[in-house]
């Protein structure tokens, strides 16, 4: 194998890992919701803005742990604060729509996302300008003939592997995950079971955003800069691997998300000037999906008698 398709492909995976960590929360939150939550890039990409805050105050009081502490202390705070954010947003934003038009909720998250990312850029210092995110660990971990992994690219992959086999576990082996699931297959089933469907749709969007957060953080750190922008993107991206994977699966939001970084990744290596152009490529295999698969790989086709 030559080194530059083994470089591409850990690129391949470190970005796919990022990737799916988006695509699972769309899924998850389509599954319980019904809804294709439009803002949850958005809402992901406020995570890498909440560390640097606390990253700068950590600087300016000199009182803090210092160096990698700090940070690994800031993406805890911050996945925290997003995830709290998804709640907030559930509770004062969706929960008005839960039971009107799917089309009324998916036009409020747009919406939603135009305001989150208003608010950075005008309520961050220099909010509209790019900055720059430290990219921790990225001294060399081991070389596979003359391609080097940093250690950030194993923790990219290790972070998202095992956030997506806690939530596997979650949500077939716990109680929370059971109520999760049964109000994804029948909400008003659930409820006549006694389940509190308000508490299943906090736990769900705390889940969901906090995910979404982590894929922030190593999005912001894999790119080494984070913009106010950069949730239109990340969203596009996110949904787009849950669509290939089937909208509402969880294994199919993590393939998705591989697919979908294999295709960006080997057309910016495989074609002139293909940067340019890669995510023309991803998009195509999202309207190939579309076309002859609408379900997605693991998606189920659902037929109403009308």
């Amino acid at each position: 194998m030559s080194e530059e398709i083994l470089q591409q492909l850990i690129n391949w995976i470190a970005l796919g890992s990022i990737y799916a960590l988006l695509a699972v929360g769309f899924s998850l939150l389509f599954g319980v919701l019904g809804v294709i939550h439009f803002s949850h890039g958005d809402i992901s990409l406020v995570a890498p803005f909440v560390a640097l805050a606390i990253l700068q105050t950590a600087l300016a009081s000199l009182s803090w742990f210092g160096g990698a502490a700090d940070l690994v202390l800031a993406c805890l705070i911050a996945i925290a604060a997003v995830g709290v954010l998804g709640i907030a947003i559930d509770r004062f934003v969706l929960r008005a729509f839960r039971d009107k038009p799917a089309m009324m909720a998916l036009v409020t998250t747009v919406a939603l996302g135009i305001v989150i990312r208003e608010l950075i850029r005008h309520l961050f210092p220099q909010g509209g300008n790019p900055h720059a995110f430290p990219t921790p660990l990225a001294e060399p971990a081991f070389a596979l003939g003359n391609v080097v992994v940093s250690w950030f690219t194993v923790l990219d992959v290790a972070s998202a592997t095992a956030v997506l086999l806690v939530l596997s576990i979650l949500l077939r082996k716990t109680g929370v995950g059971v109520r999760i699931r049964a109000v994804s297959q029948d909400r008003e089933a659930a409820r006549l079971m006694g389940i509190d469907a308000n508490a299943v749709f906090r736990n769900t969007f705390f889940i969901a955003s906090a995910t979404g957060a982590l894929a922030g953080l190593l999005y912001a750190s894999y790119v080494g800069v984070t913009r106010f922008d950069f949730g239109i993107l990340a969203g596009l991206m996110g949904f787009s691997a849950a669509v290939i994977g089937g909208l509402g699966s969880i294994p199919g939001a993590v393939i998705g998300g591989l697919l979908l970084a294999g295709v960006e990744t080997f057309a910016q290596a495989a074609i002139e000037n293909g940067t340019a152009y890669r995510q023309v490529f991803a998009f195509l295999l999202v309207i190939a999906f579309l076309v002859f698969r609408p379900a997605g790989l693991f998606g189920r086709t659902v037929t109403e008698k009308v």
